[in-house]
């Protein structure tokens, strides 16, 4: 799983996540790991089901509670407004993130 999450972020491919309480469509921006050593996931959720009640929303995922991960099938192609390089909850170093400097020119 650790190299599809990699693989995901760099090339921008949207995921299909099982993670509490259920299904959900993510676009991954960050993979890193947090202060404790834990591997953490931020992704922009585009649908699916969420604890907070918040379908479409910025999300933090543990690595360990994700039950199981499949590409969903397409790409994203510029990162969601609010992303921020340099994820402030990955601490313990950072293994692949979008960069804002691929960001494709808006006509």
């Amino acid at each position: 799983m650790n190299e599809l999450l990699r693989n995901a972020v760099l090339q921008q491919r949207r995921l299909r996540i099982s993670y509490e309480p259920g299904e959900r469509i993510v676009e991954p921006h960050a993979y890193g790991y947090g202060s404790d050593g834990q591997l953490l996931l931020r992704v922009y959720q585009t649908e699916g089901a969420s604890a907070s009640g918040e379908h479409e929303h910025w999300k933090l995922f543990r690595g360990d509670r994700i039950a199981w991960v499949e590409l969903e099938g397409s790409t994203f192609d510029e990162p969601r407004d609010g992303y921020r390089e340099g994820d402030k909850a990955m601490r313990g170093g950072i293994i692949a993130q979008v960069l804002l400097r691929n960001r494709k020119a808006r006509a």
